[in-house]
Order: C-alpha cells, then structure tokens, then sequence
C-alpha cells in the first residue's frame, strides 16, 4: 500500500498509456479507468473527475464498490498521510457526478447536431447507417429496446450497435430539451464519441469491481 500510495500523482507510461496505481487494491490502470480524488482546503475529500484540482492526488479504479470500501477502511488518510474528512455516501456523490457527465456530453452532443431522439428519427437514422449508439431511457420497456436494438443488428454486418441505458427519462429530457424522452441516438462524431465514453464510464462505475475482473489477467482489483 505504500508504494501504491507514493505512486498516485506520478504514475508511467505503457503502451503510451499514463497509467496510475489504485490506493485500494494496488492495481496499476490507465487513468481514464480511475477517478482522482484529492484533499479540499477543509481537510475533505473530493472527487476530481476532470483531473484538474491543484495538490496530490488518491486514485480509485472507478467502480462504485472500490471508492466505498476505501472510504470505510481509511485508505484516503493513509495515502495522504494525514488526517481527512470523507464525505458520508462518497461513492453515490461519485456516481451522481458520472451521471452528471453523461447528460452533459449528452446535451453538447445535441447541440453539434451527433443525438437525435424519439422511436422515429432513431428508426430513420438506423436505416441509413448513421448510429454510433443507441440510447435508452432506464424506464424504456424491453420490447421497444428490443425492436430497436434488433433494427440496429440487422443494419450493421460488423457487429452490434452498442445500447446505452444509464440516463433516466428525466435526464434525456434535461440534455435534449424535449420532454418525454425513452429513446434516441448518437450519430458518428466526436461529441457522440464523447457521450459513449461517458456513459460506458457510468455503466462500468456502477457494476462496481465486476466490471474489472476480467481485464489485465491476473491484475484485478481483489484485496
């Protein structure tokens, strides 16, 4: 652990990865599969999804699971060797900024013209060939994903479309404007590319440590 910790603001490169060390479970990742959290001018812990707050960083893999366990058991003190406040429910403050960032990249997605929404446009965007991704509400029904999803397979030969279900009906309505929002979908482009990145962020923070255990072998995030 004290190697991990002396490691968290320098990292490596490999592969022309920067990668860091998780302050939890000492697996070594690149950067953009941990979150940074570093010490408020309070003595509090923050989380610093953008990478920009000044002073030293702790990083956690980004799942749910791993920023609580380090939050119970004081690896935020012992990084930083001194003594810090954890917010109460830190890992649920986390997730509520990833989905935070999701609906943001969303809502820029819409404005460079990369999202169209409702069952229609989505259906006509398919047809041509144009979807990066699906979007689907949490409270969309199984059969509409599924006549979709199905559109989007049968159009592309490569392999399947992805299908992004970590935003909320309400939060699609907020990033595009309109109300009543259950389906939509990115158009290649790179605010598009932005949201699925965001979005697969979201999705794998929430699945917690599960979504890591098969990545880099033997390299996973058990104690």
């Amino acid at each position: 652990m004290r190697q991990a910790a002396a490691e968290q603001d320098h990292g490596s490169q490999s592969a022309g990865d920067t990668v860091r060390a998780c302050a939890l479970s000492r697996a070594r990742r690149p950067k953009d599969e941990l979150i940074r959290f570093v010490l408020g001018p309070d003595g509090t812990i923050v989380p610093d999804l953008k990478e920009r707050l000044p002073g030293r960083g702790v990083w956690l893999t980004a799942a749910h699971d791993i920023v609580a366990d380090a939050a119970k058991r004081g690896v935020f003190t012992r990084a930083l060797k001194t003594q810090v406040k954890v917010p109460k429910g830190l890992a649920g403050q986390v997730e509520q900024l990833l989905a935070e960032a999701a609906s943001q990249a969303l809502a820029l997605a819409n404005k460079a013209g990369e999202v169209v929404f409702g069952n229609a446009k989505v259906e006509e965007a398919i047809g041509r060939g144009r979807v990066l991704a699906l979007i689907h509400a949490k409270e969309a029904a199984e059969d509409g994903c599924r006549k979709l999803d199905g559109k989007a397979r049968g159009m592309r030969g490569e392999g399947p479309i992805p299908a992004i279900r970590v935003l909320g009906a309400d939060e699609l309505g907020l990033a595009s404007g309109r109300a009543n929002v259950i389906h939509a979908a990115l158009i290649q482009g790179g605010a598009a590319r932005n949201v699925l990145a965001a979005a697969s962020r979201l999705e794998r923070y929430r699945k917690g440590r599960a979504a890591f255990a098969s990545q880099n072998g033997s390299d996973t995030d058990k104690e």
